[in-house]
């Protein structure tokens, strides 16, 4: 049967659909799907890529092409599909992959990751734009409440999260927002350095481990992940970028002039862990500032996705590069 759009639309919504109107390129919302098990999953998809959100373990857990079955997000295996046990990193090393949020500084916290920020599921609404927002329980131990929205571009391999952090309760708090991408095991992870870098060396140091898991090259640092030791490093820029064999994912944050940044000062951070559970993780800061009952913060991390070409793969990364920041 056919249906004016407006009806059509309806139906679809009926069926978990959001249909997006003819008159603009198409990004379509999914509700109610099964990703790896988990059956609340939501998929947003325009003519080119996809994002998974997971409400019910509080994760972004995939942006890929629609061609390719993996993308390139860390899913960790040993939890696909299970709902968020009290304490998942007792269950398996590593949670359970994907994107989402801690507060920083994690000096105010140490170890694990507090309450709501890792192991708790997420209130979820699709928006009349097609953007997904994800609410948090109120923290019990900092007061905060995260709130994030993911918003994928209409037509390019282009996808948004705003995180903010709302004040709700308890005393003034110095945070900032925290982002954690983790990503498979790459070829290798691109960070610029800004050419009024604050680090001598590129990177915040110093570096711990051999030196061929981490490179100096020219306006950049390449580093690869070592399979015997975890090593983390970061700079004050504001673009990563992972490459794997047939993808690259470029991350970017806007870093702000003259705020102030914890975790010495880096706005971008990489981790990689090692074996036997081999992802990394690409990282993103916003600024340090004192929240109060009532006041919010919001930093927004923008992912880009391309393809590798037959090119050595630095053109390919500079290429990345030099589009405008997503």
């Amino acid at each position: 049967m056919r249906f004016p759009l407006p009806l059509a639309a309806l139906a679809f919504a009926h069926l978990g659909f959001v249909v997006a109107s003819a008159a603009v390129p198409a990004v379509t919302v999914a509700t109610a799907q099964n990703h790896r098990g988990w059956t609340d999953a939501i998929i947003l998809r325009n003519a080119t890529v996809a994002v998974v959100v997971v409400p019910s373990v509080g994760r972004v857990m995939q942006f890929r092409f629609l061609d390719d079955a993996e993308g390139p997000f860390w899913e960790n295996e040993k939890l696909a599909g299970k709902p968020m046990p009290a304490d998942p990193w007792k269950v398996a090393h590593g949670s359970f992959g994907g994107d989402k949020t801690w507060p920083a500084p994690q000096s105010v916290w140490n170890w694990p990751p507090p309450d709501v920020f890792d192991t708790a599921p997420l209130e979820a609404r699709v928006n009349a734009d097609r953007s997904v927002t994800l609410t948090s329980p109120v923290s019990p131990r900092l007061g905060l409440r995260t709130v994030r929205r993911i918003v994928l571009d209409p037509a390019a391999p282009v996808m948004r999260i705003a995180t903010t952090y709302e004040k709700i309760s308890g005393d003034p708090q110095p945070v900032a927002v925290w982002v954690i991408a983790q990503l498979r095991d790459p070829v290798a992870v691109f960070m610029p350095v800004p050419a009024t870098t604050i680090f001598p060396d590129g990177f915040a140091g110093p570096w711990k481990g051999p030196e061929n898991f981490l490179r100096r090259e020219a306006d950049w640092v390449r580093l690869t992940r070592n399979p015997a030791a975890s090593h983390k490093t970061g700079n004050d820029g504001s673009d990563l970028v992972w490459a794997g064999e047939r993808t690259l994912l470029r991350l970017h944050i806007p870093r702000v002039a003259g705020a102030d940044y914890t975790h010495n000062g880096c706005s971008v951070e990489v981790y990689t862990n090692a074996d036997p559970v081999p992802y990394v993780e690409l990282e993103t800061l916003g600024p340090l500032v004192t929240l109060r009952p009532g006041d919010t913060a919001t930093a927004t991390t923008a992912y880009r996705l391309a393809r590798r070409t037959s090119a050595p793969l630095a053109t390919d990364v500079r290429a990345l590069l030099a589009l405008p920041a997503p």
